[in-house]
């Protein structure tokens, strides 16, 4: 549900999903993705925006697909100010 130019992070998913200690097992969900163009998991990114992990063709991936949906970085990280998604 993540619409294209936001991102969450992996605690928030964990929130949202009513385990807030759950963050992890958000990753290893993300890293097991089995249909990443249904759910888009490039759109989780770590708790202060860095891009931690992408099982699919690595961060450099991860960076370039957030770029061209719109998403804006502050040096390496997401800026969350700005493309954070507020749920």
């Amino acid at each position: 549900m993540i619409p294209k130019g936001k991102v969450a992070t992996y605690g928030q998913i964990a929130r949202l999903a009513g385990n807030p200690r759950a963050a992890r097992a958000v990753g290893f969900f993300m890293r097991t993705n089995p249909s990443p163009a249904h759910c888009p998991c490039h759109r989780v990114v770590g708790a202060n925006g860095a891009l931690v992990g992408y099982a699919f063709k690595g961060v450099s991936e991860k960076r370039k697909k957030l770029i061209d949906e719109g998403v804006s970085f502050a040096g390496a990280k997401v800026n969350l100010r700005t493309s954070g998604w507020d749920k």
